[in-house]
């Protein structure tokens, strides 16, 4: 057994958990492949280099990929968490968020209120600060987005082109003239 395979004790909790076919010989070395499974994701190495004690490369792709189609890894996860519950052994401090991966939607950029949600909070922030909404600070002013403007069934909305217009002579004169060009006024 290698250093951070699984224990005996460990082996106990996980194995009920691993599908075995119903039909056909029982898979071999199904703890290696497990274990193999983990010292990859651990160590964060490409499949090609889980050592060779743990099986052929291949076999531990397919066997993971298979279960992890299959939801085992979520169904292990969940017993894992009900069995370590039933022991008293769950707490909070499991529990870790890193704000570094946490995302905002980009629709949480802005916030669409209901106009009687809107005067309310207005209502709410004037009695609490004392002022007429109109007399505090920017900061703490509720702003009213404007709605854009209804269009009626008649009304279609262009754009306008703009184009380039070929250069053109002066009020002096003509533009210049190209060398070997006849000249206009020769005539």
């Amino acid at each position: 057994m290698a250093r951070f395979d699984v224990t005996d004790a460990e082996w106990a909790l996980i194995e009920p958990h691993l599908p075995v076919a119903a039909t056909g010989p029982l898979p071999r070395r199904v703890r290696d492949q497990f274990n193999g499974i983990l010292w990859r994701f651990r160590t964060g190495s490409g499949w090609r280099d889980v050592p060779e004690r743990y099986g052929p490369w291949s076999t531990l792709y397919s066997r993971f990929n298979g279960w992890a189609k299959a939801g085992v890894f979520q169904g292990l996860m969940d017993a894992l968490i009900a069995e370590a519950a039933s022991r008293g052994q769950v707490g909070l401090e499991l529990v870790s968020v890193d704000s570094t991966i946490v995302r905002a939607h980009q629709e949480s950029a802005g916030l669409a209120v209901a106009g009687e949600t809107l005067d309310a909070l207005e209502q709410a922030l004037t009695e609490e600060k004392g002022a007429a909404l109109e007399q505090q600070p920017p900061v703490l002013r509720v702003m009213r987005h404007r709605p854009y403007p209804a269009r009626t069934a008649g009304t279609v909305r262009t754009r306008r082109r703009t184009t380039i217009a070929p250069p053109r002579g002066d009020a002096a004169g003509p533009g210049p003239r190209l060398p070997g060009s006849a000249d206009p006024e020769a005539g």
